[in-house]
């Protein structure tokens, strides 16, 4: 397991320790285990950073704290992390990672342990494992995908995607949900294929896809595969239409291209707080930016909801994980990216976004928004 960090800037450091008017069994502990370094950092670094900026909402009489720990991209380092954390005082709920395999690998011990575990893992079999202690507040595939597929085929009236996507389980989660979304609107990819998130040249995956004549191409990748293949089909002139994944929306992806690279592509994702449509999700950027020096994403802000469910139940009484996640488990919560409410196997999140950037800035605009009524089966 990789070293606990140093809590930033200050934040939580006043609430890592006991307050003046809590006494020491009122102290919670919500340790924030997620992948820092790996592939998954920039991810992780957002979801980090909504964890931190919710546990500053100290409610009145509880003492907070919080260790934050690293857990790269190894199931057992995020095991490990949340053994020992265990171990630390009288814990609430876990931040956990966004990584599906890590999120999969801690499943069992937190049942063992009655932790509830509060995510933004986008991998739909987290919550198809039976499990009572999980809470995903990110929509899952089947919701996000479904909105991906739809937006193609209804908005952009395309009906040959080439689909590219990532071998890790977050990939073959999200392109089997794509998969069944493009078949149940009566369309099938003339290409499919996946890339590993080490891999330093798309062209080859990318050239391949051309040649299968489509008329759009398809993401399902991790941030930094999905800004190398943007940047290589911006210099190779591709001029189908690109709609990516989740990862796409970050400001931290988009930082890596030029607007000009960014021209025509659209995303799916949860929600856009750069793009914020409401004062509440404004007053969030803003201190996010003061917080952190950076843009905050989907992910920052559902882990940032997530949290702040999660504190509004010790606000409410809850002072055990069992009352914690029967909060969780039952009731209804308005955040700022959307309304949350568990639909009884710990899917939070009932609603997503496409958003599209205009070639001019790195700030997509709002294209469609899909809530669960427009997604059910039919």
């Amino acid at each position: 397991m990789r070293r606990a960090l140093p809590l930033l800037i200050g934040l939580l450091a006043a609430s890592s320790c006991l307050s003046s008017a809590a006494r020491a069994d009122d102290t919670l502990s919500f340790p924030v285990l997620v992948p820092l370094t790996g592939f998954l950092s920039l991810e992780g670094t957002s979801q980090r950073n909504g964890a931190v900026l919710a546990l500053q909402q100290t409610p009145a009489g509880v003492a907070i704290a919080s260790d934050i720990v690293d857990t790269g991209t190894s199931p057992e380092a995020a095991v490990t992390a949340l053994e020992r954390a265990a171990g630390r005082g009288t814990v609430g709920a876990v931040a956990a990672s966004m990584l599906g395999t890590q999120m999969l690998a801690m499943l069992p011990l937190a049942e063992e342990l009655k932790l509830p575990l509060v995510t933004v893992s986008g991998t739909a079999s987290i919550t198809e494992q039976g499990n009572p202690w999980v809470f995903r507040f990110f929509p899952g595939d089947a919701v996000t995908k479904a909105a991906h597929a739809r937006y193609v085929v209804e908005e952009l009236g395309k009906r040959q995607p080439a689909v590219i996507y990532q071998t890790t389980a977050y990939g073959q989660s999200g392109k089997a949900h794509l998969d069944a979304a493009f078949k149940e609107l009566g369309v099938t990819p003339v290409f499919e294929e996946g890339v590993d998130p080490a891999a330093k040249d798309l062209l080859p995956v990318l050239t391949k896809a051309l040649a299968a004549k489509p008329d759009v191409l398809v993401l399902h990748l991790h941030s930094g595969p999905t800004a190398l293949l943007l940047r290589q089909a911006s210099s190779s002139g591709v001029a189908v239409p690109i709609v990516a994944g989740s990862a796409m929306h970050q400001p931290s992806t988009a930082a890596l291209l030029e607007p000009a690279e960014l021209k025509g592509v659209c995303a799916e994702t949860a929600a856009s707080p750069i793009s914020g449509d409401t004062p509440e999700v404004k007053a969030f950027t803003d201190s996010y930016r003061a917080a952190f020096g950076k843009e905050p994403d989907a992910f920052a802000l559902g882990q940032y909801d997530g949290m702040t469910m999660v504190l509004e139940a010790v606000k409410a009484g809850a002072r055990t994980p069992d009352a914690i996640a029967k909060t969780l488990s039952t009731e209804t919560f308005k955040g700022l990216a959307m309304t949350y409410k568990s639909d009884g196997k710990g899917n939070m999140a009932h609603s997503a976004v496409i958003v599209c950037y205009d070639g001019t800035s790195r700030v997509p605009v709002v294209a469609k928004r899909y809530d669960n009524p427009a997604l059910a089966a039919k």
